[in-house]
C-alpha cells in the first residue's frame, strides 16, 4: 500500500538503484504517472519528459478499452476483446484517428510542441502509477520501439500478475514494487489516489 503517488515514486526509485539501473532519460505517462516519475528521475539524475498515448474505447462503452493509440499513431490493439465484441474495421480506424489527435494535443500541452522526447539510442524509463489492463502502456511501447530506444525499463509501483508477466516481454527490464493477486484497480493500493490534474501534471516537467 502506498500513501500517495510521490510515496509510490520514491518507493520505486529506490527499487531501480538497488538494481543498478540507469538512465538517459525518465518518461512519465500523464496524468497520473508523473507525480511518480518525478522522484525517479531524480534519483536516477536523469532529465524528465513526458509520453502521451490515449486509449480507444468500445461501441457504447468509452471505458472498456479496445487498445490504445500513441500521439505519433502508433497503436496497439486488444485483438481478443475486438473479436468478442465483432467491432468493425471501420470503427476501429475512426477510432484511432481520434485517439492519435487527443493524443497529440495531450503531448504539446505537456510540451509546448509536437516534438516527441528524444529516445533515439538512448535507455528509456517507462513510468506510470499502475497497471491493471496496460492498454496506455502498451501503445508508449510501440512509440519507443518505433523510435529506435537502445533500451527500455518499464517501472510501475503495482501491476496485474497478468499484465506484469505479458509485459515482461516486450521491454528489455520490467520492475514493479507490487504484482498483488488479488488486483481490482490501481487505485486501491492508494491511500491517497486523487485524480491529478493537468496543471499539476505539468508542474513536475518544470521542476525537472
Amino acid at each position: 500500500m502506498f500513501q500517495n503517488r510521490a510515496d509510490a515514486g520514491e518507493q520505486l526509485a529506490r527499487l531501480l538503484q538497488r538494481e543498478g539501473i540507469e538512465a538517459d532519460i525518465v518518461l512519465g505517462i500523464p496524468r497520473g504517472g508523473l507525480p511518480v516519475a518525478a522522484p525517479v528521475a531524480a534519483a536516477l539524475d536523469a532529465p524528465l519528459d513526458v509520453i502521451a498515448a490515449k486509449k480507444m474505447g468500445a461501441p457504447g462503452n468509452e471505458e472498456l478499452a479496445l487498445g490504445a493509440v500513441a500521439s505519433t499513431g502508433e497503436a496497439w490493439y486488444n485483438d481478443q476483446l475486438i473479436a468478442q465484441l465483432d467491432v468493425e474495421d471501420s470503427y476501429l480506424e475512426q477510432e484511432r484517428r481520434h485517439a492519435a489527435t487527443v493524443a497529440g494535443e495531450k503531448l504539446r500541452n505537456y510540451r509546448g510542441t509536437s516534438d516527441l522526447a528524444e529516445t533515439t539510442d538512448r535507455r528509456v524509463i517507462l513510468v506510470d502509477d499502475g497497471i491493471a489492463t496496460g492498454a496506455t502502456v502498451r501503445a508508449c511501447l510501440q512509440q519507443l520501439r518505433g523510435t529506435g530506444a537502445a533500451d527500455v525499463v518499464l517501472a510501475v509501483p503495482v501491476a496485474s500478475p497478468s499484465a506484469a508477466d505479458e509485459l515482461s516481454e516486450q521491454v528489455d527490464t520490467l520492475v514493479v514494487v507490487e504484482t498483488p493477486d488479488r488486483f481490482g484497480a490501481v487505485g486501491q493500493f492508494y491511500q491517497e489516489f486523487e485524480q491529478v490534474s493537468d496543471a499539476e501534471a505539468r508542474s513536475y516537467l518544470f521542476r525537472a
